[in-house]
């Protein structure tokens, strides 16, 4: 992915619900297409990832840390964002941190690749796909937005993705569950 890849339109959907000023992680940034989406939009932004000549690339956007996480320490403990942003990038053991890096109230993006996926290419093994309705059991409890698991085209892939706010600890949270029609 080059710098000038626009933000998915599945982030770029729901990143109305991300309060103003709140901050923004980017989980696997790469490049970080959706880092600068969002301080475009003034939120302070982390981006995280192994890459470190991507992460070259994004100097004055925010944060960067380069790090593996999937054989690391998670570099985040403790610290909580307005939203948690992940695309394209999926490695199970790691959903307890990123979970707890939504703040409570805070907003969690999340879109990558799911079974069915294999039939059109890369990623084909099932460590890297979603099953169906994966997500959702993911955040159980929290008030899911906006769920999607179906067929993108151009290019023609399977996805599964989520727009869930994490419980706030008020009475007043809705579970309502919206559905909308595929990209």
């Amino acid at each position: 992915m080059h710098a000038d890849t626009p933000a998915s339109p599945w982030i770029q959907r729901w990143s109305h619900l991300v309060p103003a000023h709140a901050t923004v992680l980017d989980v696997a940034c790469g490049q970080g297409r959706h880092m600068r989406w969002f301080h475009a939009r003034g939120h302070a932004v982390t981006g995280v990832d192994r890459d470190r000549l991507a992460l070259d690339g994004l100097q004055g956007l925010g944060e960067r840390l380069c790090a593996d996480i999937e054989n690391d320490p998670w570099p985040l403990q403790g610290r909580q964002f307005g939203a948690v942003v992940v695309t394209h990038y999926l490695w199970r053991p790691l959903w307890p941190r990123i979970l707890d890096s939504v703040a409570p109230g805070g907003l969690l993006l999340y879109e990558t690749f799911a079974q069915g996926n294999e039939a059109f290419g890369k990623p084909s093994r099932p460590d890297f796909l979603l099953a169906p309705g994966e997500l959702l059991q993911v955040c159980a409890g929290w008030r899911i937005v906006a769920y999607e698991h179906g067929l993108l085209r151009g290019p023609e892939r399977m996805v599964q993705r989520i727009a869930a706010l994490r419980p706030d600890g008020s009475a007043r949270e809705p579970m309502a569950q919206l559905a909308y029609p595929m990209d």
